[in-house]
């Protein structure tokens, strides 16, 4: 699957954004798609990630609380809403996908955020900075 991340941009302290993923070459239906994080100087982290079979979303700290990700089946995109966005949320995110075929889609979501140097459909990332 082929993924395209797009909706990033330059917020103030407390604006909010929706970071869209739309796949092409298959459908999001026997994925978990995971969105990630990596800021200047910093290694990459998992923010959020959702499974197509149930549409169950999981959050990492970085933006537990303030964001919800979802999935539109009819547009094969996921979507990130983030809100209440800090200077400490600026960098580049990134959607990534797994196929959850005969596996478990939360140990597949797990592993994706334990080791996403394994993940191999990656988006090629879209920039969020955040003005203090």
């Amino acid at each position: 699957v082929q993924l395209q991340a797009y909706g990033g941009g330059l917020v103030q302290t407390g604006g909010s954004l929706r970071l869209s993923c739309a796949a092409s070459g298959s459908t999001f239906d026997d994925y978990a798609i995971a969105w990630f994080r990596q800021a200047p100087g910093k290694e990459r982290e998992g923010v959020s990630a959702i499974s197509a079979h149930d549409g169950r979303g999981y959050y990492k700290d970085p933006m537990k609380g303030r964001s919800t990700i979802s999935i539109d089946d009819t547009k094969n995109t996921v979507y990130l809403q983030m809100n209440n966005l800090r200077p400490y949320d600026t960098g580049v995110y990134f959607c990534a996908a797994e196929t959850t075929i005969r596996r478990d889609p939360l140990i597949t979501i797990a592993t994706m955020f334990r080791a996403p140097y394994a993940i191999r459909s990656w988006g090629q990332g879209t920039e969020v900075t955040v003005s203090s």
